[in-house]
């Protein structure tokens, strides 16, 4: 396929798990291209990523993410919480490891947190990095460690991975499976909403449970964002985004970013790499057909789960948009989906 000409920006990494600012121990460098994961530098830049939010997620040391086979396709036990101090040091250390990556980069990565800054990010050659808490575990209860996370760049906070919190509930990975698995927010989870509307923080509800969707849609004052997920009618999978869940996005103003993970795009739920592209376009299709094409964006989850071989890494980018071209997207309809619906939403939630 031939390369785009289009720059994208990516709703979703997790790549911060395993990189290191250069000339440090553990991790792999940023700076330098590897086979291993899914991103670095020279690969965003073959594949002409150009900004995105670059998530931090404290995993469960001592838990087994495996799936549990069922008779009709398989099951999760969500993780326990995660300790609170442990996880407020985790991610602190990961916020400090993008800083060090940016000083280190001599101009190449900027740390964006307001339009203006990401808009000169794109207009460069500079990769735009925003920090995004992937669950907020890390913050306080009572919200008051907030603004010190605000002044260490982050704009973007999921209230929930898929385990419980102290703002909310997670969703459980089931295949097939609903999003109704639970309560919704807490009352600390109320409060985060309402903080991160007023400073201008993004509220990811990727990994919200249904109910937990239901209050942010009924609280923020903010369009409605879902950084990575697929479509429920076509991959069942409990983490998927319903018909409704999709309605209500659209309604305000908000969008979806189709993640590249193959067990939420395949119809049969499987983890299975050799997967066409044509099926993550299946998904970005079905959005565009039922709420518009302004509504649906990537958010490929590079770094954190098994995505199409087709695609292989970063530089599988301008082959997603070529596949989405091809599907006959007209090339500003492959600018909205590529960036600038991204663009959009952020320039809006910011303001």
């Amino acid at each position: 396929m031939t390369n785009a000409p289009v720059a994208v920006f990516d709703g979703h990494n997790d790549t911060l798990l395993d990189v290191r600012a250069d000339g440090r121990e553990g991790g792999r460098s940023f700076f330098e291209r590897r086979e291993a994961g899914h991103l670095d530098l020279p690969r965003a830049r073959d594949g002409g990523l150009a900004g995105g939010l670059f998530a931090v997620f404290v995993p469960n040391d001592d838990h087994e993410y495996d799936r549990e086979p069922t008779a009709e396709g398989y099951e999760m036990d969500l993780p326990p919480a995660v300790d609170r101090e442990r996880a407020r040091a985790f991610t602190y250390d990961a916020l400090a490891r993008l800083h060090r990556i940016r000083a280190d980069s001599d101009g190449a990565v900027r740390i964006v947190g307001d339009a203006e800054a990401l808009d000169a990010a794109l207009d460069s050659d500079a990769l735009a990095a925003i920090p995004h808490l992937e669950g907020a575990e890390a913050v306080a209860p009572d919200l008051s460690n907030l603004d010190l996370l605000y002044a260490a760049g982050v704009r973007s906070i999921g209230p929930v991975w898929s385990r419980p919190n102290a703002f909310g509930h997670g969703v459980r990975f089931e295949y097939p499976g609903t999003p109704d698995t639970g309560p919704g927010l807490t009352d600390a989870g109320r409060d985060l909403v309402a903080a991160c509307n007023d400073r201008g923080i993004v509220v990811d509800l990727a990994h919200l449970n249904a109910a937990g969707f239901e209050d942010v849609a009924a609280l923020s004052t903010d369009p409605l964002v879902v950084s990575h997920g697929a479509v429920h009618a076509i991959c069942p999978s409990s983490r998927n985004l319903t018909d409704e869940q999709l309605d209500a996005i659209a309604a305000s103003g908000g969008l979806v970013g189709i993640t590249f993970a193959v067990g939420f795009l395949r119809p049969d739920g499987e983890s299975d790499p050799d997967t066409p592209i044509a099926t993550l376009v299946d998904h970005v299709e079905y959005v565009a057909d039922r709420v518009g094409v302004d509504h649906v964006a990537l958010g490929s989850d590079f770094d954190g789960a098994t995505i199409p071989d087709p695609i292989g890494d970063a530089t599988g980018l301008s082959d997603v948009l070529a596949a989405i071209r091809d599907r006959g997207f007209d090339e500003d309809e492959v600018e909205k989906i590529a960036r600038d619906n991204w663009l959009r939403v952020l320039g809006e939630t910011w303001a």
